[in-house]
């Protein structure tokens, strides 16, 4: 009797490895990990946009539609709570997406802004707290990837047969992944003009 059982727990393993279940947790901590790294870096941003804000109010005071701008995107992306949670639900992963893209598009506003200020470009403070924002941006990209592809994996094996008998028994269910806000005016080419512009008279 006990041999048959061991030998029914031994079928059991097997097909439970061979139906793609160990793929899906091993997957599922990739995800997990490559979120929180992007949520790492993330964080480092929003660390760092205080002491911008401050360093350009002190030369550019009168920008404050920007420098508000730049502070109120950065409340909303800190009001989300960015929980495990977040990658399960495309709605809020969505919510989030939509407030980091703000928060991109303020900063990039503020460092417009700051060309119209020599004296603010060639402090030594704002030049290393550029520095630390560019490299920043670029940990972003670079943790954004590998949670896409993290996140392709996943899916795939959800999709896949015979794994995907697996997902339906476990109710796995493929992941919202990063996508580009305005997709529409992305694939569009740009339009070149090398004609030279008309003097006015």
């Amino acid at each position: 009797m006990r041999k048959i059982s061991v030998l029914l727990a031994a079928i059991v393993a097997f097909s439970i490895a061979g139906c793609g279940y160990n793929t899906f947790q091993t997957n599922d901590e990739l995800i997990k990990s490559s979120w929180s790294e992007v949520l790492n870096q993330y964080q480092r941003r929003a660390d760092l946009i205080p002491n911008l804000v401050n360093t350009v109010k002190g030369f550019a005071a009168q920008e404050k539609d920007v420098l508000l701008g730049v502070t109120n995107a950065r409340a909303k992306v800190g009001s989300i709570q960015a929980t495990p949670e977040l990658i399960n639900n495309p709605e809020a992963f969505a919510k989030f997406q939509a407030a980091q893209g703000e928060l991109s598009g303020a900063l990039s506003r503020l460092l417009v802004v700051s060309e119209n200020y020599p004296q603010l470009k060639s402090d030594a403070n704002f030049r290393d707290l550029q520095a630390q924002l560019e490299g920043t941006e670029n940990r972003i990209a670079v943790a954004r990837n590998r949670y896409i592809k993290a996140v392709q994996e996943y899916n795939v094996t959800v999709r896949s047969f015979p794994s995907n008998l697996t997902a339906m028994m476990f109710g796995y269910k493929t992941k919202p992944n990063f996508t580009v806000e305005n997709e529409k005016e992305v694939s569009k080419p740009p339009k070149v003009d090398f004609a030279p512009t008309p003097v006015k008279q």
